[in-house]
């Protein structure tokens, strides 16, 4: 049976990591990477018998890259501490992996939460991410065809792959107020990547185009035409909000560029 390893990097995430550890403890490996959690993070990794390691945030692909060259089982599962694996995914895991499959990876399919609904609509399922593969068949953000991002990073993987059929569930944002602070702070990170490919909005065409229009053509795309509607007020809330977002990265991309007259 090959040896399966799971590397999870964290950050004060005691209100979601129990339940992802609890979802794979029949794992052979846990690897959690925590940056310096000032809660009960590390205290209920240690509770599930992970390896813990304590390092500074150098970025999301940095540090999960790390946090994989940490496992040594002859496969890798990279999670997020807010994720958490259905027991049919679970099963069929380890089933694939019993019984020796000719492909490198595998796509998860991703039940994406706001506000504790299942987001079923509007483009965000089954929202499938390339999470389990071969030791040193992939890696985030390190071949030529991507970059290493401060956010929305990615795995690089060129090789046979397929979608397992159950989902991993993502209890991404549980309130408002946690969706607004991360899309605060990931807006920051997007803005970024604008700047560093020089969509800084300079003209007033681009900037009413950036900060309006495509935001409002997002909404309508995903809610009307996507069916986003069907999930009820949260996907309203869901596809409002993620509108904004978009906005916001582009407003803030401008802002740290303008020149002031």
């Amino acid at each position: 049976m090959p040896q399966l390893s799971v590397a999870i990097v964290t950050y004060n995430e005691e209100a979601n990591l129990a339940r992802t550890l609890a979802s794979v403890v029949w794992a052979n490996q846990i690897v959690v990477v925590d940056s310096h959690s000032t809660d009960r993070t590390v205290e209920i990794a240690c509770a599930h018998n992970a390896t813990v390691i304590t390092r500074d945030w150098p970025g999301f692909a940095e540090q999960k890259n790390f946090a994989i060259s940490q496992c040594t089982g002859d496969w890798i599962l990279s999670l997020d501490a807010d994720e958490e694996l259905t027991p049919e995914l679970s099963a069929q895991i380890h089933t694939v992996l019993a019984a020796n499959p000719t492909v490198d990876a595998f796509y998860l399919k991703r039940r994406n939460l706001f506000l504790g609904r299942w987001m079923k609509h509007g483009g965000f399922y089954p929202d499938a991410k390339l999470r389990l593969f071969r030791r040193n068949a992939a890696s985030f953000a390190q071949t030529p065809q991507f970059t290493t991002r401060p956010v929305h990073e990615v795995i690089a993987f060129d090789g046979a792959s397929t979608t397992l059929d159950f989902d991993l569930i993502h209890h991404a944002y549980p309130t408002l107020a946690t969706y607004i602070e991360h899309m605060d702070r990931y807006s920051t990170l997007g803005a970024e990547i604008l700047i560093a490919k020089g969509r800084t909005s300079r003209s007033l065409t681009a900037f009413v185009a950036n900060v309006a229009l495509i935001p409002a053509l997002t909404f309508i795309k995903n809610y009307i035409f996507r069916l986003g509607f069907l999930d009820d007020r949260e996907g309203l809330l869901q596809h409002l909000y993620h509108s904004f977002y978009i906005s916001w990265k582009y407003a803030k991309a401008w802002e740290k560029t303008r020149i002031k007259e």
